[in-house]
């Protein structure tokens, strides 16, 4: 079983990424956005809970997005691993995490880090917008706090699993196969 955080900045693939990693050993895709989404819709106690902070103007606490996670991985107890995707996004998180994975007899295997400078990651978000349509992703002032809160308050998150020796950096410039390529090779080493 793998359980991986795909890491990188707004912009550096995760997604493209992800949808290859999914297919090839059958995980699990576990995005904090689809689990709000998800439980925001049905009106469970978690979604509620976490609209009450929302319609206060209040981020929604780290117990309650972790309860969202723990619901999942409870409804996949046959997943082969999970992918995580955009979370945990403070080393707050990431320990909450670890703690509740312990719980279930799980634990991250690693984190791989998509690397990609800040030129690139503007010229990517640009370019997703136009076919996204997404207004976020043509707006520079939009972008740009995008990547200054990812540098300021999750880029630290690597640094937790690097103190556990879970970290890998991956190359996230150039083709899409090759990216590809040189993350399943880390995966491949678990």
């Amino acid at each position: 079983m793998y359980n991986i955080v795909l890491f990188g900045p707004p912009g550096a693939g995760k997604g493209t990424q992800s949808e290859k990693l999914i297919e090839k050993y059958g995980l699990t895709h576990l995005s904090t956005g689809d689990l709000f989404r998800k439980h925001l819709g049905e009106g469970t106690e978690l979604g509620q809970l976490a609209k009450k902070y929302m319609n206060e103007g209040r981020l929604v606490p780290d117990e309650v997005v972790i309860g969202m996670v723990e619901d999942k991985i409870n409804d996949t107890k046959d997943a082969r691993g999970f992918i995580f995707d955009g979370f945990p996004r403070t080393t707050a998180q990431a320990k909450a995490l670890d703690e509740m994975l312990s719980h279930h007899n799980l634990e991250i295997n690693g984190m791989i880090a998509l690397d990609v400078p800040e030129d690139v990651l503007r010229v990517r978000i640009k370019e997703r917008g136009k076919t996204s349509n997404r207004a976020d992703d043509q707006d520079d002032e939009k972008i740009n706090t995008r990547i200054k809160v990812y540098l300021d308050e999750t880029l630290p998150v690597a640094d937790y699993y690097a103190s556990q020796g879970k970290f890998k950096k991956i190359n996230g410039v150039g083709e899409i196969e090759q990216i590809f390529l040189d993350i399943t090779s880390v995966i491949d080493s678990y």
